[in-house]
């Protein structure tokens, strides 16, 4: 065989892988456009790739009575925590609020 019978040859060979390379790169990307789609998948499964709803904010806790306060800031008073000046302020704040 020649030098131009072997040229033709690797023409050949080369023109076939190409044209096999193209079909299965097009058979691949058919295959992803399809699981994209969400071909032959449940329609009623939710969507994996949706974003995420934020999480509802925790409810916010009931107001302390104005019992409540005042236990509390007799407690904080009779543990040290308050003096007996500060104690007297936030009992009054309370008392006027």
């Amino acid at each position: 065989m020649g030098l131009i019978g072997g040229m033709a040859r690797t023409a050949v060979v080369a023109g076939t892988a190409t044209a096999v390379s193209n079909r299965v790169a097009r058979r691949q990307s058919q295959r992803w456009a399809a699981q994209d789609a969400g071909y032959g998948a449940d329609p009623y499964a939710p969507d994996p790739y949706a974003a995420q709803a934020p999480a509802p904010a925790p409810a916010p806790e009931p107001e302390a009575s104005l019992d409540m306060k005042l236990e509390r800031l007799a407690r904080l008073h009779r543990e040290g925590v308050l003096s007996d000046d500060e104690f007297a302020k936030a009992k009054m704040t309370l008392l006027t609020a």
